[in-house]
């Protein structure tokens, strides 16, 4: 649903015309997975795919939500009884924002929000963040609010982990707000400093094949939780503020200190490296040597499924269809236990492994996945 549509079907819900409308994209991780909440390093670049919301301000302390992809009217609530834990539907999200916002002094009265998305829900893509992040930068600019990109990132992190319950680091929102076209955004997570990596695939012949295999997810669940408390065991246990601060060529003295606990040394040989990886992919892109980071990325993936964990069957087929075929690599992309995965490929050859990977789905009796080409796009912007 474009602008105009969108800008349509609020003046039908609401009876007068909004005072703006926005959009903020979805995103795809190149490379970093669950290293956010370790302070570490990852690299998202924002996709085409976006959640728009038309929106105009109230100042009677009451918030009204629509939403074109779930069924059902307007909602509406009181600002005042915005509370964490009260809501458990897709409202959580945009009244999250309102409420961290108001939490932290910010003045908002009121607002009518009407949304319409084409980010993918459950495959791993964001979509959650992107509906955070549209509102936070409505409510910005219609409120005057005159927050950085990286301070509406925070806001909405604060949204999902404290009123929604979700325990996400800050990437998603970060990307979401703050990504440029044509590049990946390479951000430190502990101080939020930012590096663009021009990242043009088809300048040099090559394509980034998004695989999203159907299989839905929820971050909510308890086995992201236990993930992120594992990495927090494993951080107390060798004395670090977060497992960001275990250097890489220290890697095999921390597992040794970490005895027994096996679970826990497979999480720390995780982040470790996977932070690693990171350095690696920009180092290749800034040198110009964008093929090689295939194998980084197919490395990225063996570290999710064996030692993280929270791969699954049809992102492991996917990986290995794709390989088979030719792909320079490949890795799930995301939280895991199920959402998507990225295939890097010659532009020659995605007719092939796209072929491949459908085949393959269809031999295990998997869902037919849904596959499309990942373009680094835009962050968040007004669009009218």
């Amino acid at each position: 649903m474009g602008a105009q549509q969108v800008r349509d079907v609020f003046v039908d819900l609401y009876g007068a015309e909004p005072e703006g409308v926005w959009s903020a994209p979805g995103r795809v991780n190149l490379i970093g997975e669950h290293t956010d909440y370790n302070d570490g390093f990852v690299m998202p670049f924002a996709l085409p795919h976006v959640t728009t919301a038309a929106v105009s301000r109230r100042t009677d302390g009451v918030l009204r939500l629509h939403s074109a992809d779930v069924d059902g009217g307007v909602v509406e609530l009181a600002l005042d009884a915005l509370a964490p834990g009260s809501d458990r539907n897709w409202t959580a999200y945009p009244a999250g924002v309102v409420w961290a916002l108001r939490e932290t002094g910010h003045t908002v009265t009121g607002a009518d929000i009407h949304l319409s998305s084409t980010v993918p829900t459950g495959a791993g893509l964001s979509s959650s963040a992107a509906l955070e992040v549209v509102v936070a930068l409505a409510l910005d600019d219609l409120y005057e609010l005159g927050l950085k990109r990286w301070q509406l990132a925070r806001l909405c992190q604060r949204a999902e982990n404290v009123y929604v319950g979700a325990p996400t680091g800050i990437m998603d929102q970060t990307a979401s707000a703050c990504c440029q076209a044509g590049h990946a955004l390479f951000l430190d997570t502990r101080d939020l400093s930012q590096k663009q990596i021009p990242f043009d695939l088809a300048a040099e012949g090559l394509r980034l094949l998004v695989v999203d295999t159907q299989v839905k997810h929820a971050h909510s669940g308890g086995e992201y939780g236990k993930r992120r408390a594992g990495c927090e065991k494993g951080a107390a246990l060798l004395g670090v503020d977060a497992l960001r601060d275990v250097p890489y060529e220290g890697l095999d003295e921390a597992l040794a200190r970490l005895g027994d606990e096996e679970e826990v040394r497979r999480l720390v040989r995780h982040i470790v490296t996977e932070n690693h990886r990171v350095e690696r992919v920009v180092s290749l892109l800034e040198s110009g040597d964008t093929r090689a980071i295939g194998p980084v990325l197919t490395e990225g993936h063996a570290s999710l499924r064996d030692d993280f964990r929270v791969s699954a069957p049809e992102l492991d087929l996917v990986v290995d269809a794709a390989l088979s075929a030719g792909a320079l690599g490949a890795r799930m992309t995301g939280g895991g236990f199920g959402g998507s995965a990225i295939v890097l490929v010659e532009a020659t050859d995605v007719e092939t492994v796209t072929k491949a990977v459908t085949e393959a789905f269809a031999a295990a009796d998997f869902t037919a996945p849904r596959v499309f080409e990942a373009v680094p796009s835009a962050g968040a912007r007004r669009v009218s």
